[in-house]
């Protein structure tokens, strides 16, 4: 446990004094760690990426205009980014303590919260674009 506080505490001073092209190269690794991460531990995060792959395709097979596919294409988007935003809340929260606090429980069904209107935003405006 020491060994990985010690590495995340390297890796954010790595960025420290950074700039330019290493700076982006070293945050975009981390980015990449962070979906990484995120693929294999939040099944969640899983299913979002599976609607993306199923959706976004599909815009480009329906008979609407470019402004219509783009506003698609990003409402799906948002599905992924908050899933990811609510798997940091609950690892944040989890990391802090196991231990049951209404706290915790309040701040985990926010972002359950965020993820249920953005699926609904999702389901909205395909609605409205292809009814």
């Amino acid at each position: 446990m020491s060994s990985e506080r010690d590495r995340a505490v390297a890796d954010g001073a790595a960025l420290k004094g950074r700039s330019g092209l290493t700076r982006l190269w070293l945050a975009g690794g981390y980015s990449f760690a962070g979906l990484r991460a995120a693929y294999v531990g939040e099944a969640a995060f899983r299913q979002v990426v599976l609607l993306n792959l199923l959706l976004i395709p599909l815009t480009f097979l329906l008979d609407i205009s470019r402004v219509e596919r783009a506003v698609l294409i990003a409402v799906v988007l948002l599905a992924p980014i908050v899933e990811l935003l609510n798997s940091a809340i609950e690892a944040t929260v989890d990391r802090i303590s196991l231990e049951l606090h209404p706290l915790s429980k309040r701040a985990k069904d926010m972002g359950s919260a965020a993820q249920l209107l953005t699926m609904t935003l999702i389901a909205l405006v395909w609605a409205v674009i292809l009814l």
